[in-house]
């Protein structure tokens, strides 16, 4: 019977301490940070071209990925299009993995505006995730135009 016991308390005792174990990995709360450097507040994005991306990521523990979206913050006006081009609002949605990385510095022009793209006002969105599933957030006004603004930048 001693037997017995000793093995039921050696299991009681393996199985709470990976319970236990499990819940200190779960406890990150602490949400990613995003400094998002380009496109700036209020940018005007040149229609045809690409986007300049630049930002810091971070993270206390371990960045899992981010996620860029562009969609389209028109408000029911009418837009003018160019004679003969028909046109249609823009919308982005795309991941990246930077999981293994506490911070990451992130620098592409893989955002293309494509020539039909719609003018207007938009919104860009950038969300983060950690490992522990931890998301935070930024939210930007652009402008794209066939008028585009040009940025001074290295490459």
């Amino acid at each position: 019977m001693k037997t017995v016991n000793r093995f039921f308390a050696l299991g009681l005792a393996a199985v709470l301490s990976l319970t236990f174990a499990s819940c200190e990995k779960d406890s990150d709360t602490t949400k990613p940070v995003i400094n998002l450097i380009e496109p700036e507040e209020g940018d005007v994005l040149q229609i045809g071209g690409d986007v300049h991306f630049d930002m810091e990521l971070s993270d206390d523990v371990m960045l899992a990925s981010y996620k860029v979206e562009i969609h389209s913050n028109f408000d029911g006006h009418e837009h003018e299009t160019r004679a003969g081009e028909a046109t249609e609002p823009f919308f982005f949605d795309r991941s990246w993995d930077v999981s293994g990385q506490r911070n990451a510095l992130i620098h592409h022009h893989e955002i293309v505006v494509p020539e039909n793209a719609e003018p207007g006002d938009y919104h860009l969105m950038v969300y983060c995730t950690d490992a522990a599933g931890n998301e935070a957030h930024i939210a930007r006004n652009i402008v794209l135009s066939h008028e585009g603004g040009e940025h001074e930048h290295e490459d």
